[in-house]
Order: structure tokens, then C-alpha cells, then sequence
């Protein structure tokens, strides 16, 4: 009989191996009956699927690769993925504060009346009183020497005679500027950190993926501890910015885009991911008419070297070119009302140069008109109705444009290529960029 008789692949017991030994003497093997390998097969495929389930829903990591985690969050583990959204709020809403903005006010003017200063008011007789002005919100990300510290946004906190931070248990107490920061829209307060047992877990938000799960914590509409849950729209976004909200968009911020619901209280907030950590601080909303669901948040890798330099300097440091400047642009296009900035921070209203002053070739159409100079720009000898055209041979088109490269490219102490036009004639000149202080801002 051949060796690859039908035996050799039948279930069925052969004859021969019935008996205790084979013609050669050695005792022969048992076959596996079809009963014992179906149970086998059966038994290792229910354990790799409960492997499987395991691995994707309950053993997700539990700090961030690369990321700071401050305390707090341990590893979420459940099977059940609506629970794991219950869980990761329940870390980081302890963390979570609400921050009470107090403004000398107009009696009769409250809650996001948005009003700055009243000093005009107060002059023309009008009595005033320390009134709520706006409501943010916070995360406590450090505990040390008996402070606690929190990041919001610095629209929640500009303008304020008194700020007051209100823990998740209602207990409100005094709050106390650390350091600011306009451009980021990033501030850091203290508070006494007396029973404060919670310090949110700060995400790795590099490692956000559009669709992956959200959570958004903090005080919407002076309601309170709340939360909204949503997706990641978009994980990388770059939006342009009006700094001083007059229709001019002067910076460029990148965020995340989320679609959980983003309201006025929110922003200084929390958002998390599902491993109770806190990968963004919410910080605007689309509001028009017909756009519902667009929501965006400073991603923490952005924010951490922002508020690093605020716990340490009390704010960013940046080089400073020292021009207040309107862009050519919008000077030629004589856009009514023209507003003119400085190239760090918002300047005041002043009017555009007028007539053909400039006396610019009629190719040079963008750049930036020089109204002030100071500091090192103006010990350069740059003046009025200059427009500079180029730093360091970058095509410069906007103040924008001006900002983005004084502040990726340079830092303080370096020195910068300046090409401007002046009375038509092309010109360069060269000097040392130097660090803007606080009451030049």
C-alpha cells in the first residue's frame, strides 16, 4: 500500500493503528479525534478575540510619548468605550476651574459687557463699581510651594482689576496673574493650593487624529462646572487672528478644530482624550450666522514652551523690531478708518499717510509703511513713510507676514537685514534686534 494512503488524511482510526505496536515495534500514536480539535480551535479562537477586544478598547496608554504628565491620570481601562468617556471626565473635572473676571464698570453695565476700562466714564462723573465683567475658565497643571497653578486664555483674563478662581466644589478664592501673553492668548494664575488634591495630566497632542474622541470641560455661560463631548474635526489648523479685533488679521494661530459645542465661559477650558488628559485649552468659537459644531483649542505642545516662559520671565520673551507699522496694502486699497499696529502688539488708531507721499515704483504694491519707529529701529535711523519691503532678503508683504518671521526665524540679540523704500529709492540697513518690555506693549 502506498505511504499517502487515504488513511493518513481520514479521521476514521486505521486497523493498523488498533494495535498496541506497528510492524517495527514501536508503539503507535493516537490520532486526534475531530471532537478534541474542533474544542481546541474553538478555545484559541475565544481567547484571541478577548485579546483583541482587550488590546483595543481597555490597554490604551496611559501617558503620553513625549508628552509632561503632571499627575493625576492613571491608565483608563474598561471595555465598555461610553465608559471610558465617564471616567477621563471624572479625572481632569476636579482640575477644572471657573475664573471670575472683576472690572471697575458703569453701574448698570455687568456680564459680558465687554467693556476694558472706564476710566472716560468715571471722569465724566459717572459712578462705577467692581462688577463681573466676563467669566473663563482654567486647568490646574502644578502644585508647588503651596500655590497652585493655572493656564486660561488671556482674553478671559485682560482687563481685570481682580480675578477669582471658583474650584469644582464651589469654594472661590483670589487668583493672582503669573504672566500673560497676547499673541498665544495664553495667561498663568496662582491660587493658594490649600485642598487642592487634583493636577491634570497634560497629553501628548501631537498624537491627536482626526475623527479620534473629545471631551470639553469648563464654564459655559456662568453655568458652571459642565462638559460637551465631540471629535476631532481637524488636528492641525492654522487660522489668522485680528490681535485687537478690528477686522485686520495680524497673526496666525494654530489650533485644534473640534466639533464639541465651545461656548462663551468655555474658553481657558479643558479638552481631553479619553485617557483623562488634557491634550488643549479651548480657546474660541466660529459664531455666525448658520455655522454650528466649529470649535478650536491651543494645542498643549504649542502651549507648554508659551507657559514655561510665562512661570519664569512673566512673559514671552521675543526679539523686538520697534516699528509701528499699517500695511501697504491696505493703505493703497484707502480703506476707511485704517487702524495701525506695532509689530508685536496692538497699537492705537492713527491716520494713513496721505497724498502720493510715498512716492513708491507702481510695481511695489506690498510691504509695510513705518508710522513710529523706536528702540532699535529707529537708533537705525528708520522713519515715517518708510515701507519696508524685506527682512534679511524675505519678501515681507504684511505685518503679519513681519511678525511670523521676526518670531520663528530671529531671537534676541540677532542681527536683521531691514530693505526699505524710502522717497522712491530702494535701502538697507542693519542693526541689532532687542527685547520688547512690558511698557512698550
Amino acid at each position: 500500500m502506498s505511504l499517502f494512503d487515504d488513511d493518513f488524511y481520514s479521521t476514521r482510526v486505521s486497523r493498523r493503528v488498533r494495535s498496541r505496536k506497528d510492524e517495527w515495534g514501536i508503539p503507535a500514536k493516537r490520532s486526534w479525534g475531530a471532537v478534541r480539535i474542533a474544542f481546541v480551535s474553538s478555545f484559541v479562537s475565544a481567547m484571541a478575540a478577548v485579546l483583541m477586544f482587550g488590546f483595543i478598547y481597555g490597554y490604551d496608554s496611559g501617558g503620553p510619548a513625549g508628552g509632561t504628565q503632571t499627575g493625576g491620570a492613571a491608565p483608563i481601562q474598561t471595555a465598555d468605550p461610553f465608559e471610558r468617556t465617564i471616567q477621563a471626565a471624572a479625572v481632569v473635572r476636579p482640575a477644572v476651574v471657573s475664573i471670575i473676571n472683576e472690572q471697575l464698570l458703569p453701574q448698570g453695565k455687568g456680564l459680558w459687557s465687554g467693556e476694558d476700562g472706564t476710566e472716560e466714564e468715571l471722569d465724566s462723573g459717572e459712578e462705577a463699581e467692581l462688577q463681573q465683567a466676563s467669566l473663563g475658565s482654567g486647568v490646574i497643571f502644578k502644585k508647588s510651594d503651596g500655590k497652585a497653578y493655572i493656564i486660561t486664555n488671556y482674553h478671559v483674563v485682560e482687563g481685570a482689576h481682580i480675578l477669582k478662581a471658583m474650584l469644582v466644589n464651589g469654594e472661590v478664592r483670589e487668583a493672582k496673574v503669573v504672566g500673560m501673553d497676547q499673541i498665544t492668548d495664553l495667561a498663568v494664575l496662582e491660587i493658594d493650593s490649600r485642598g487642592i488634591d487634583t493636577v491634570a495630566a497634560i497629553g501628548d497632542s501631537m498624537k491627536l487624529r482626526d475623527g479620534e474622541t473629545v471631551i470639553a470641560i469648563g464654564n459655559p455661560l456662568g453655568l458652571g462646572d459642565s462638559l460637551t463631548m465631540g471629535i476631532v474635526s481637524k488636528s492641525k489648523r492654522t487660522i489668522p487672528v485680528s490681535l485687537n479685533q478690528d477686522g485686520n488679521y495680524d497673526w496666525e494661530q494654530e489650533v485644534i478644530q473640534i466639533d464639541a459645542s465651545i461656548n462663551q465661559g468655555n474658553s481657558g477650558g479643558a479638552l481631553v482624550n479619553l485617557s483623562g488628559e488634557v491634550v488643549g485649552i479651548n480657546s474660541m468659537k466660529v459664531a455666525d450666522y448658520g455655522v454650528e459644531g466649529i470649535g478650536f483649542a491651543i494645542p498643549m505642545n504649542s502651549a507648554l514652551p508659551v507657559v514655561d516662559s510665562l512661570m519664569e520671565y512673566g512673559k514671552v520673551l521675543r526679539p523686538y523690531l520697534g516699528v509701528y507699522t499699517l500695511d501697504l496694502e491696505q493703505y493703497l486699497s484707502q480703506q476707511p478708518g485704517a487702524a495701525w499696529t506695532d509689530e508685536e502688539e496692538t497699537g492705537e488708531e492713527a491716520e494713513p499717510p496721505a497724498g502720493n507721499e510715498l512716492n513708491l515704483p507702481k510695481d511695489v504694491t506690498e510691504g509695510v509703511i513705518v508710522l513710529e519707529s523706536l528702540g532699535p529701529a529707529k537708533e537705525a535711523g528708520l522713519a515715517f513713510n518708510d515701507v519696508i519691503v524685506k527682512l534679511d532678503r524675505q519678501p515681507i508683504g504684511s505685518t503679519m507676514e513681519l511678525r511670523k518671521y521676526l518670531y520663528s526665524k530671529k531671537e534676541i540679540g540677532d542681527t536683521i537685514d531691514v530693505t526699505f523704500y524710502r522717497d522712491g529709492k530702494l535701502k538697507t540697513t542693519t542693526f541689532k534686534l532687542g527685547e520688547k518690555d512690558n511698557e512698550e506693549e
